[in-house]
């Protein structure tokens, strides 16, 4: 009987204990999984937005701090025929110009406020005078590979150019053309070098036209502008037609969509002026002197369009647009195309 008894107290003794570590292992069990519910719920949190600030290039909220103090970057972009559809970066440029440099044909110059946020562009070609003015007039580092040496080289001492070829920011990159039409940029690659020679920071900067704001569609009252052309030349014409939709022009030329050689991104722009000018020939025959003083022109935003004038001032000068009232034009915020075509040749279409 003693050693029944002996055997029931161990049997008691050890189902105590057991019933003891199961509640020593619950309560474990139950602070691990609360633990574990604090972790997911703090990495579950979503991180803070960034503070967007205006871009003073198309008026959208779309920079940081740190990229609205940025100074713009113009670059020279190849516009000849066989070169269009080997175009890259122009989707991510703020504000594009065309107009013509010689033999009839025309060169675009792309302007970026942040071109540490753009891969590759190009290809880059030479400069030419009137868009040293251009850029001058964004305060902006005009980029371009070499130049017109009679009347283009002289200018540039006058602002802040750098030239770039492969060894200094630029890369040539086979594209089934000759060399001549190969040369690219990248974006942060080329900011690193003009860094070293510029300085690429202002402490202000005044919006390039009085945008309104993004949600606010501005009609204007010339006209329907489903389709837009300009011929330059009797070789060279640009087209937008009107994306309702995406309330963008899309980019044509030689009757064909223009996109983005890497990404296959279509060109598109939200505003488009034409600001029509004086353009002749230099005594040497070949190069186009293009007047930016000022004169009439049409603007195009959401289907339709209206007569505006316009008017530069001295080379560092940005362009003012005005109504036909003469008041302060009002514009679409987003992206723009400017083209200066000659009032003498050329007469824009509107459908």
């Amino acid at each position: 009987m003693a050693f029944l008894g002996d055997y029931s107290m161990k049997k008691i003794l050890a189902l105590t204990l057991c019933i003891l570590f199961a509640f020593n292992l619950a309560g474990c069990a139950k602070k691990v999984d609360s633990s574990s519910v604090a972790e997911v719920s703090e990495e579950s949190e979503a991180p803070a937005k960034p503070t967007l600030f205006v871009n003073p290039l198309t008026g959208l909220e779309e920079l940081t701090a740190e990229q609205v103090s940025l100074r713009p970057v113009a670059i020279m972009i190849n516009n000849i025929g066989i070169a269009q559809p080997v175009q890259t970066g122009l989707t991510k440029a703020d504000i594009v110009y065309e107009t013509e440099v010689e033999g009839g044909i025309t060169r675009l110059m792309a302007v970026f406020k942040n071109i540490k946020n753009v891969d590759r562009i190009g290809s880059v070609r030479s400069a030419r005078y009137p868009y040293v003015d251009l850029a001058m007039g964004h305060n902006a580092i005009y980029v371009h590979c070499g130049q017109d040496p009679t009347y283009c080289a002289p200018h540039l001492k006058d602002t802040d150019d750098y030239s770039i070829d492969s060894n200094n920011g630029g890369k040539r990159i086979p594209n089934g053309l000759s060399s001549e039409h190969t040369l690219y940029t990248y974006g942060n690659d080329l900011f690193g070098y003009l860094s070293k020679k510029f300085k690429t920071t202002i402490s202000t900067s005044k919006l390039w036209q009085s945008f309104v704001s993004a949600d606010e569609t501005v009609t204007l009252s010339g006209g329907t502008a489903n389709q837009v052309s300009v011929n330059f030349s009797p070789s060279y014409n640009t087209t937008f037609k009107y994306d309702a939709e995406a309330k963008t022009y899309v980019r044509y030329s030689f009757n064909n969509i223009r996109k983005d050689y890497v990404s296959g991104e279509t060109v598109t722009a939200k505003n488009i002026f034409i600001l029509m000018t004086n353009i002749s020939t230099y005594p040497d025959g070949k190069h186009r002197k293009v007047a930016l003083n000022g004169g009439n022109g049409y603007y195009i935003t959401n289907g339709t369009y209206a007569p505006i004038s316009w008017s530069k001032g001295d080379a560092s000068s940005p362009i003012t647009l005005t109504d036909a009232s003469g008041n302060e034009l009002k514009v679409s915020a987003g992206n723009s195309w400017v083209l200066l075509p000659d009032s003498s040749t050329s007469q824009p279409s509107f459908q």
